[in-house]
């Protein structure tokens, strides 16, 4: 391991946009460790494929809705790799298809919060203290926070509290040098995505956005990359919707 290698953890990182995000941080020549709640296999995959790339990553089994398993990842991490300088949290949970808030039952709206808000907020009071200065943190939201669109109430707002607590944590870091963003994606190509989807919505949805198509993991993963490199160094605070113009 290289003294100067840097070190990111990706939460939800054994398929879709998380994958994306951690094999593309691996290029950059940073060490990567691919957290996952379920799927090893796929962790698995994702960390082979970095390997066989030449790069450097690690599975680590955590839900991030626990605080004492979010304190596991970063101890494993410290472990395998040494100190931290990434966080990215992707972890998430989507609802199955529209729901409208009224048919919005409390286990639905529990699973929402606990993964999506909860998750962040744990890993997110650990980064305080654990990340090194100079370090980078991305929170990953949803364009559907200001599309509004009807049966999403619920994720939504877990969603846009994500967005609230990365604008606040970012001045609360003030002194550390560690800038905190959001990257909202609007709709990607992702099993998360289109499953429970009529065809009909994902093809209103693929021709809603100016540039025709819907996004790919990949389109999200670059942006975080330059979030996290020195060339996104002087933006903070910010939510970046990353959409194809679809809002």
């Amino acid at each position: 391991m290289s003294e100067t290698a840097k070190t990111a953890i990706v939460t939800g990182a054994s398929r879709g946009i998380g994958a994306a995000i951690a094999r593309r941080l691996a290029a950059e020549g940073i060490q990567v460790v691919v957290n996952y709640a379920s799927r090893p296999e796929a962790a698995e995959q994702v960390v082979d494929d970095i390997r066989r790339a030449g790069g450097k990553a690690y599975p680590v089994l955590a839900d991030v809705s626990d605080p004492v398993a979010v304190a596991v990842l970063f101890d494993q991490t410290e472990m395998e790799f040494g100190d931290i300088d990434i966080l990215v949290n992707n972890a998430g949970v989507i609802q199955p298809g529209l729901v409208p808030l009224a048919d919005t039952d409390i286990a639905l709206y529990d699973r929402l919060f606990a993964i999506n808000t909860r998750g962040t907020f744990n890993t997110l009071k650990l980064a305080a203290t654990r990340l090194r200065s100079g370090g980078r943190i991305v929170n990953l939201s949803s364009s559907v926070v200001d599309m509004r669109l009807p049966g999403y109430a619920a994720y939504a707002a877990s969603k846009a509290a994500v967005e609230t607590m990365s604008a606040i944590f970012a001045r609360e870091l003030r002194g550390r040098n560690i800038s905190v963003n959001c990257v909202a994606p609007g709709p990607t190509a992702t099993n998360l995505f289109l499953e429970g989807k009529p065809q009909g919505l994902v093809e209103r949805l693929t021709r809603q956005a100016p540039l025709e198509r819907l996004g790919n993991p990949e389109d999200i993963a670059n942006l975080v990359a330059f979030l996290v490199g020195p060339e996104g160094s002087w933006v903070n605070g910010q939510t970046i919707r990353a959409n194809g113009g679809i809002i």
